[in-house]
């Protein structure tokens, strides 16, 4: 059933925000099927929904908040299942470093980011990758302001330790007992 409150202006409005959502949707799940599909759902809802959508606030945060509430209902449906992992997709992850460094350190970033909790990942990619503002992710993430603050920082610092540690070439103890660097 079409929806009556969409117009083409709408449509061209909701359109434009595709390449956000799609981004942000691969970053979150690492799957290029699935993010396809969780924005598509995203769509979905918000077309079929759009007469809820409130006229002179923020399209592209009702969008982003649309798919961040799918996103957490799908993990929360899977944790009920259990986990799965395709055996391809572990295969994928079994593979040697490799030789440049770049390539390397952006391994090891993208390790440290994943080894990140999910709601620090959730705001470093709102904030850091998409642009938001911090009222956005608030709006986002349904929580104040001064929250997104605090753990925009909180989740910078637990990367930059993560980074550093995984630089930080392993310790052996000397006689004493004491770590030797």
């Amino acid at each position: 059933m079409p929806n009556e409150h969409l117009t083409p202006q709408d449509a061209l409005a909701i359109e434009e925000h595709i390449p956000a959502l799609r981004r942000y949707a691969r970053a979150l799940v690492r799957d290029g099927d699935w993010a396809d599909d969780l924005v598509q759902d995203c769509l979905e809802r918000g077309i079929s929904r759009f007469a809820q959508f409130q006229p002179g606030t923020n399209l592209r945060t009702w969008l982003f908040t649309i798919l961040h509430n799918l996103h957490c209902d799908t993990l929360r449906r899977q944790n009920r299942r259990g986990v799965h992992v395709p055996i391809d997709d572990w295969l994928d992850n079994v593979q040697t470093g490799a030789e440049q460094p770049r390539a390397m350190h952006l391994r090891d970033f993208r390790r440290a980011f994943r080894g990140l909790p999910e709601s620090d990942q959730q705001i470093l990619l709102l904030i850091g990758v998409e642009g938001f503002s911090y009222e956005e992710v608030a709006q986002v993430l349904n929580v104040a302001v001064g929250t997104v603050k605090s753990r925009l920082f909180r989740a910078r610092n637990r990367l930059k330790t993560r980074e550093s540690e995984m630089n930080t070439p392993n310790a052996t103890p000397n006689r004493e007992g004491a770590l030797a660097t």
